[in-house]
């Protein structure tokens, strides 16, 4: 089974690869460069959904893959408060497309005010920090959890979602 990922991100990698280890043991992700089509830093769910799907299937098609994944993380508003999350999708070779999100938590305002500037999530962090404090392959949700649950961690769980429609009984699936 051929398998990959649309971005070279080392948590997203690790990501894929926890994941992969679960669901098919003797299989090893495969990395290549795509564009999402979204901004850097996506502000809505919409917005990260549709990267993560270009993603996967931009990889797919680019690798002639059995499954090709992308993840895309964003901000997403709901009232006034504004939340991170991350967006997976995974895309076979008939182009059906399975989604999943890991876990969100809340975004403070100080870095929201960085992100509406124009800056993505780990450099708002950086440049509040006053120093790099965002370690890449970890990602900052392993920052706000006290190392207690890193972003492969987080994104390992969307990805199964994603995955639940090749999986999981057809008769649950349109």
């Amino acid at each position: 089974m051929n398998i990959v990922i649309g971005s070279t991100s080392p948590a997203k990698l690790k990501a894929a690869q926890i994941t992969l280890d679960k669901l098919f043991p003797k299989v090893k992700v495969k990395s290549v460069k795509v564009d999402s089509g979204v901004g850097d830093q996506p502000t809505s769910d919409k917005e990260s959904i549709k990267g993560a799907i270009n993603r996967a299937k931009w990889a797919q098609k680019k690798a002639n893959a059995d499954f090709g994944i992308g993840m895309e993380g964003g901000m997403n508003k709901i009232g006034k408060l504004w939340f991170e999350c991350g967006w997976i999708a995974v895309v076979d070779k008939n182009g059906k497309v399975g989604l999943g999100s890991s876990g969100r938590f809340e975004v403070s305002g100080k870095i929201i005010k960085e992100i509406i500037k124009g800056k993505e999530l780990n450099e708002a962090v950086d440049t509040i920090a006053g120093k790099t404090v965002v370690d890449p392959k970890k990602g900052f949700m392993s920052i706000v959890t006290k190392r207690n649950l890193s972003r492969p961690v987080a994104y390992s769980h969307g990805l199964i979602f994603a995955f639940a429609p090749f999986l999981s009984d057809p008769k649950f699936w349109d």
